[in-house]
């Protein structure tokens, strides 16, 4: 027993100095070779975006000019049609019938022209009939003419090479001058309309180029601007010619940028930001290693966005190799 009790302290030292052992460090974070750019302001070109519609330079709601009832009608929205194709048929019996008044007219006013030559030339009337003779064919001949143009006009053609984009009536409906029967337009010849505010209207000028969002961005030009503005909206309407553009239909929806004015962002390029959950996070390279910094982003710009807090200008941001960095990793900049 003395010399167990003897033993003990010994035993309770060893004890303790093995709990008292401090853990091994972990080992050290590789070192990455980076490429850097510096943070810096630049100045851009601030614009307000105005929503507008795509729509056809020309297009035209077609009408008949004489009245009757439609017995053909052959436009089909979609369809493309040339300049002169028939578009629709109507049924006229009362300008048959005065076409055929009319040929009768002519044709006696000829007869008695005739006679009168005869007549004239024997010295058997006087120059005075031979005359109202010669007035009554060329009435004739205009009435004729004037019949022969209204029958045309019983055929409804197209006016413009294009493509019919609404069919407005059908085979069996009166058609009428003032009743259109179908639209067309020219899917060729495109233009941008929107309406802008009177406040940034004095930012557009005719001529000028501005970029048009579409499916992507189309350079538009002013061409027309209008002198007054909407009573009711209080905007003022403005066209931009598109050009010739794969896809371009009359009908979509865009956005024209419109410049207000000249602001200094501070830009990085959009593959130094990292998304971690709902935060951004960028690193930057200070004193040899990649230091974490939270910020928050604005506009986005070709490749570059905009730093809005956690950056100052200056700072040296790791645009290379971003997704593999820890806070305080040691990083070699590339030179």
């Amino acid at each position: 027993m003395k010399t167990f009790s003897r033993l003990l302290p010994a035993l309770m030292l060893v004890a303790c100095g093995k709990h008292d052992k401090t853990p091994a460090p972990s080992a050290a974070l590789p070192r990455i070779t980076v490429k850097v750019e510096a943070a810096k302001w630049s100045t851009q070109v601030a614009v307000e975006e105005v929503v507008g519609t795509v729509r056809s330079k020309q297009r035209a709601m077609v009408e008949a000019k004489v009245s009757g009832r439609v017995v053909e009608y052959s436009a089909t929205p979609g369809a493309l049609v040339k300049a002169g194709d028939l578009l629709a048929r109507l049924d006229v019996q009362e300008i048959n019938a005065r076409l055929d008044q009319a040929k009768a007219v002519l044709d006696q006013a000829k007869r008695d022209f005739d006679r009168q030559k005869q007549l004239i030339a024997s010295n058997a009337t006087t120059r005075q009939e031979y005359d109202a003779a010669e007035a009554r064919v060329k009435v004739a001949t205009a009435g004729l003419a004037e019949a022969e143009t209204m029958l045309s006009y019983a055929k409804v053609t197209a006016p413009f090479d294009g493509v019919v984009t609404r069919k407005l009536a059908d085979v069996g409906d009166l058609a009428m001058p003032g009743k259109p029967l179908l639209e067309i337009e020219a899917p060729t010849s495109l233009r941008f309309e929107a309406d802008l505010p009177e406040a940034i209207l004095d930012r557009v000028k005719l001529g000028e180029k501005m970029p048009v969002r579409l499916a992507k961005v189309i350079e538009g030009t002013v061409s027309e601007i209008s002198p007054v503005a909407d009573p009711v909206s209080r905007t003022f309407n403005v066209k931009l010619d598109l050009p010739a553009t794969d896809g371009l239909r009359t009908g979509q929806f865009g956005r024209v940028s419109v410049p207000v004015a000249e602001v200094k962002l501070l830009l990085v390029p959009q593959s130094a930001v990292l998304k971690r959950g709902q935060m951004e996070i960028v690193f930057v390279a200070k004193n040899g290693k990649a230091a974490l910094r939270l910020v928050k982003t604005g506009k986005s710009l070709e490749g570059r966005v905009e730093v809005l807090s956690g950056l100052e200008e200056g700072e040296q941001v790791i645009v290379s190799e971003s997704a593999q960095l820890t806070d305080g990793q040691p990083v070699t900049i590339q030179p």
